[in-house]
């Protein structure tokens, strides 16, 4: 039976770049394991009222039960003013409520950052770190992935070009996987 991982791209923009470096994850999944998208397009902001009054949005329940059966995750995320976007945050509270039923717990994760810029969005790898740890979400030290100039990754289909930028994420996929196995439950 394979293992699941869930891709989720922090962001919402339908041509962004952390969309299209988790679509072209999906491909590099080894055999044993499944790489899925997560969407995160449909859930409202996170209000504890809603889990304290019993009035859970729907999209908080099917994003729960799906987060659920996955076994570990990649987070891609782009940099929004030195940190994560509110889309990615939201879905990671979302996921952790409510209190004591968090449906990130022990899973493992990675992270994969990305900019156009040169520092390759890390100040939001370590913001998203941050909160992972929290999550009790054990996540891949090395190699840290920090994918600068992601703008200039893709060919005109969207595709990631072929050469070392592509062999080095590669390269972190297969790290994960690494990773995964040694902290999976």
């Amino acid at each position: 039976m394979s293992k699941v991982i869930g891709i989720i791209a922090g962001s919402l923009r339908k041509e962004s770049f952390s969309k299209k470096i988790g679509k072209s994850l999906l491909a590099m999944a080894p055999e044993g394991f499944e790489f899925k998208t997560i969407r995160l397009d449909d859930l409202p902001l996170y209000n504890q009222d809603f889990d304290d009054n019993n009035k859970v949005p729907p999209a908080y329940i099917s994003f729960r039960d799906e987060v659920k059966q996955l076994d570990g995750f990649i987070f891609i995320t782009p940099e929004y003013n030195r940190s994560v976007p509110a889309v990615l945050k939201n879905a990671l509270d979302v996921g952790s409520r409510p209190y004591g039923k968090s449906v990130w717990d022990g899973k493992p994760g990675a992270i994969f950052s990305n900019s156009p810029g040169a520092v390759g969005g890390f100040g939001a790898n370590h913001h998203l770190r941050q909160s992972l740890v929290f999550l009790n979400i054990p996540v891949m030290q090395q190699p840290e992935v920090y994918l600068a100039k992601v703008n200039e990754l893709f060919d005109e289909s969207g595709t990631i070009k072929e050469g070392g930028t592509k062999d080095f994420i590669k390269e972190a996929v297969d790290s994960y996987i690494v990773w995964f196995n040694q902290n999976a439950k």
